[in-house]
């Protein structure tokens, strides 16, 4: 695909979808993580996929404690090299991060320490469930804060989506090579083709809004990356590289824009102090009204 000049600073040129390498986040970078929460006073949450075949560097334990005469379940993720306990709440509930040699009266110590702060978090995820997207005809997806309706059409020659608008409703045409009687593979492959449409979009959109931004903002404009992130919608380090989630494709343009201000503003503050949040509120006055519009509604883009 050829880019336009004015995009030409910012996007990878090895292709329309960029993944981070494997290791190359800088430790200085600030994240920033939407609804996915982190107890006070705890350590960091590692950020890895979770890996389909442990090894004796990752273990996991599904284990249950008492808070406030409650039974609360929770994973357990042990790793090799891990400091300290991290607690971490979300749409799939509480999952505490510790080294291989921690004990388990230590992990149920610091989870009674924060017991009101987990009680608290998983109240408010009850009524943000993440609700699985269905793939069949009919069912809807959103794309810039606006609902598509899924057309599928399987035992097609070959995979293709496109929107198109009828009448009033916009529908997203996806074709898939499953067999009508495959209800399965047919919901596999219009996942996989609809996620490969969505990057595709994703990635001249949001470096389009970053070279706007900083252009705007008297900012040389970073380099822009995607990634598969599921727990924040963006990233900066020290290299003036952004890293935005695709997901974020699902919002409505004013939320990404806010995002997009947010990773901008950590190239003058690489932190999260009163002097960042002056520079958000400088490229985006709205931001306290966007950030919790985006914090509310967050679950609804993490289906898939």
């Amino acid at each position: 695909m050829k880019w336009p000049g004015f995009l030409l600073p910012l996007v990878d040129l090895a292709g329309s979808v960029i993944s981070p390498p494997p290791g190359s986040e800088d430790a200085a970078h600030q994240n920033f993580r939407g609804l996915s929460s982190r107890a006070p006073g705890t350590s960091r949450q590692p950020t890895n996929t979770p890996r389909t075949r442990l090894s004796s560097a990752e273990q996991t334990d599904e284990r249950s404690i008492a808070l406030d005469g409650k039974r609360i379940d929770y994973k357990l993720v042990r790793r090799r090299g891990r400091r300290g306990v991290g607690l971490k709440v979300d749409g799939t509930g509480m999952t505490v991060a510790a080294s291989l040699t921690t004990s388990i009266s230590a992990i149920e110590d610091m989870i009674g320490k924060n017991g009101g702060w987990v009680l608290k978090k998983l109240g408010e995820w009850s009524h943000r469930k993440i609700t699985p997207q269905r793939w069949q005809t009919g069912a809807t997806i959103f794309y810039l804060g606006e609902p598509l309706t899924l057309m599928i059409d399987a035992g097609a020659s070959k995979v293709k989506v496109e929107q198109a608008e009828l009448q009033i409703q916009t529908h997203l045409f996806v074709q898939v090579k499953a067999a009508l009687h495959d209800p399965a593979a047919i919901a596999e492959q219009a996942e996989v083709a609809v996620v490969a449409w969505l990057k595709k979009q994703a990635l001249p959109y949001l470096a389009q809004r970053t070279f706007f931004y900083s252009k705007l903002h008297n900012l040389t404009p970073p380099r822009v990356f995607l990634s598969s992130a599921n727990n924040r919608w963006g990233s900066c380090n020290s290299r003036r590289e952004i890293r935005f989630s695709w997901r974020l494709m699902k919002a409505r343009p004013a939320l990404i824009d806010y995002v997009v201000c947010h990773e901008l503003a950590h190239l003058r503050q690489m932190n999260h102090s009163a002097a960042f949040w002056h520079e958000v509120e400088r490229m985006c006055p709205d931001y306290v009204a966007l950030k919790q519009e985006l914090d509310q509604n967050d679950h609804r883009f993490r289906a898939f």
